[in-house]
């Protein structure tokens, strides 16, 4: 792994020196796993489109790595939300280094109204704490209004969330989060990271997704009947449709949207929930 023990060119210490120094061993309470490599935290940034400037937002900076490369990387301006008090003196160090381009938030994302502090248009890159990554991005993906406020979203969860989010149907990580996401994004992933990459060193392999939303769904229908429709279904997700979805109308409501009540809802494409949800919202 590549010694991120060196300065950057920020002229800020080590992060190494600036963790011991702080005392910021990272909790495992918090879901916290540090990156050291700087050639992974530019290439993120990189990833994440910083050299086009513009204002980037990341949710769980720690002691700033990524941070540091976003700002590096030629980011205008990058509005940073951290829950853990530990953390902000180490980035009390990375906004004196770059002055007016660093605005640090102690906040709990899960709990922040984005559209409150983002302008239109601003781009999110994170490291997300792994025990609520994906929490946080269906907060992301559940807001009312659509097109959101944030223009992409570049963001690092476990390989097996990374999988579910861009899974395709009739594939085995396909679910309710696969339909969510692709139904108002576009999702791929770039690339994984190895466990090697991190302090504490995870005991899974990690991937960067890049999520892009929609200019309109993927299909219409309401967001709180979609939820309502892949929830019953993959409940059940071994089970028939009409089985699954029996709360609901079950096989009289397969038929209604058109579709197999004996098919199963690994197979149905985000084009077939829609129209189940559609069909779930009329009286039967």
């Amino acid at each position: 792994m590549p010694d991120s023990s060196k300065a950057g060119g920020d002229g800020l210490p080590p992060l190494r020196e600036v963790i011991a120094a702080h005392g910021l061993a990272p909790k495992k309470s918090l879901g916290q796993n540090f990156l050291f490599d700087l050639n992974l935290t530019g290439k993120i940034a990189r990833a994440a489109g910083a050299e086009d400037g513009g204002t980037f937002y990341e949710v769980g900076p720690g002691p700033g790595g990524l941070t540091r490369a976003l700002l590096s990387e030629g980011a205008g301006k990058v509005i940073a939300v951290e829950r853990d008090a530990r953390c902000l003196p180490a980035l009390e160090q990375v906004a004196a280094a770059w002055p007016g381009r660093l605005e640090v938030i102690s906040a709990d994302a899960m709990t922040l109204d984005e559209t409150a502090i983002l302008p239109n248009g601003a781009r999110v890159a994170a490291n997300l704490p792994y025990n609520v990554g994906t929490a946080i991005l269906i907060k992301w993906l559940t807001v009312e209004s659509w097109p959101p406020v944030w223009a992409s979203l570049t963001l690092m969860f476990q390989k097996e969330v990374a999988q579910r989010i861009t899974a395709q149907p009739g594939t085995e990580h396909y679910g309710r989060l696969s339909v969510l996401a692709q139904w108002r994004c576009t999702a791929k992933i770039l690339f994984d990271v190895n466990p090697s990459a991190f302090v504490p060193p995870p005991s899974v392999t990690s991937s960067i997704v890049r999520l892009e939303p929609r200019e309109q769904p993927l299909a219409p229908c309401n967001l709180s009947d979609l939820e309502k429709v892949t929830a019953a279904a993959f409940g059940q997700r071994r089970k028939m449709l009409r089985q699954s979805l029996k709360p609901l109308g079950g096989e009289a409501l397969a038929q209604k949207a058109g579709i197999d009540p004996t098919a199963r809802p690994e197979d149905l494409t985000i084009m077939q929930f829609a129209a189940l949800a559609r069909a779930s919202a009329r009286p039967l």
